[in-house]
Order: C-alpha cells, then sequence, then structure tokens
C-alpha cells in the first residue's frame, strides 16, 4: 500500500506512526474481521514538502477464504 504525505505546517515532522487497517471482505460485501498494523512514518518531512511511502501487508492465507479478498485503508496518522 502506497500513501502519500503532505506537510503544509510550518515545522518539520520528525516522528510518528501510521495505522493501517486490513479489512477482509466477504463475497456479499460483508466486513468480517479487521487486522491493524502500525508502521514509522517516513520522517523527515519538510514543511510545505510531500513524500510517500510502500508498505507491503500480509495476511494469513486461511483468514481469507475462497471468494474473499482483502483491502488496506489508512485507519489514523500520529506525528510530532
Amino acid at each position: 500500500m502506497t500513501v502519500e504525505f503532505r506537510n503544509s505546517g510550518g515545522t518539520a515532522v520528525r516522528s510518528g506512526t501510521i495505522t493501517l487497517g486490513t479489512h477482509i471482505i466477504g463475497l456479499l460485501g460483508i466486513d468480517w474481521a479487521t487486522i491493524s498494523s502500525t508502521e514509522s512514518l517516513p520522517v523527515p518531512v519538510a514543511p510545505t514538502s510531500r513524500t510517500s511511502k510502500t508498505w507491503t501487508v500480509c495476511v494469513d492465507d486461511w483468514r481469507v477464504p475462497l471468494g474473499m479478498h482483502i483491502e488496506t485503508r489508512v485507519v489514523a496518522v500520529d506525528w510530532s
């Protein structure tokens, strides 16, 4: 999953985390489970600049039976 970060503030972002939520979606569109993972932000992000980072999201195959799929979304970003 690739996420772009934009720092529109006046100071650099020096640390932080992003929480990703991987949803296991059933054949009829029902969200059966969500698996969260937390990663470090790609810092520093200078003021008025942007950067992107790609993470590989893995889910055990037994969690995604035939006919189901996964969708990963950003749940939260915490920075300082």
